[in-house]
């Protein structure tokens, strides 16, 4: 008799360019999953829409926002969505609507994962989108830090409900 092996739980976060709010939210989440004991449950990845900074760390003001509020995200590697994450990937969130359009585009008709926006699924009400902060200077880069720590406790909450962890 052949014994079930639990599948952990797949996240993506997805934005732009896989250089500023994803690889953050990514990294937050997966301190938040490392405190609660979960690495072994849940699995977590980011990914960008558009290709141009593929191989590169996050950008610079986003690494020292984040290192200023104590996670250290230098390590990661930009990369671009592909078909594949969505054979993969039980959540696939989008940062703001324009990735979700994106995403939702890619969708394979036979993908029964969650597929939206990363504040909504997390629960934040007050926030639909969480605005890329490439453009604008720290303060933009502190707002989005903001909305990305709200949004990975709600959405762990939820995950750890709906998948009894």
């Amino acid at each position: 008799m052949a014994i079930a092996v639990n599948k952990p739980i797949r996240v993506l976060f997805v934005c732009l360019g896989n250089i500023c709010r994803s690889p953050t939210a990514h990294a937050l989440f997966q301190t938040h999953v490392n405190r609660e004991g979960l690495s072994e449950k849940v699995k977590v990845d980011s990914a960008g829409t558009g290709g141009w900074h593929i191989g590169h760390p996050p950008d610079k003001r986003a690494q020292q926002t984040a290192l200023a509020q104590g996670y250290d995200i230098s390590d990661l590697r930009s990369r671009v969505v592909s078909a594949k994450d969505f054979e993969t990937f039980d959540y696939i969130l989008g940062m703001d609507n324009e990735n979700f359009k994106h995403l939702a585009m890619m969708r394979p008709a036979r993908y029964h994962g969650v597929l939206g926006l990363f504040l909504t699924e997390a629960g934040v009400v007050h926030s639909e989108e969480v605005p890329d902060p490439y453009y604008g200077d720290g303060q933009h880069f502190d707002r989005a830090m903001a909305l990305i720590q709200n949004g990975v406790t709600g959405l762990l909450k939820r995950i750890k409900h709906d998948h009894k962890l």
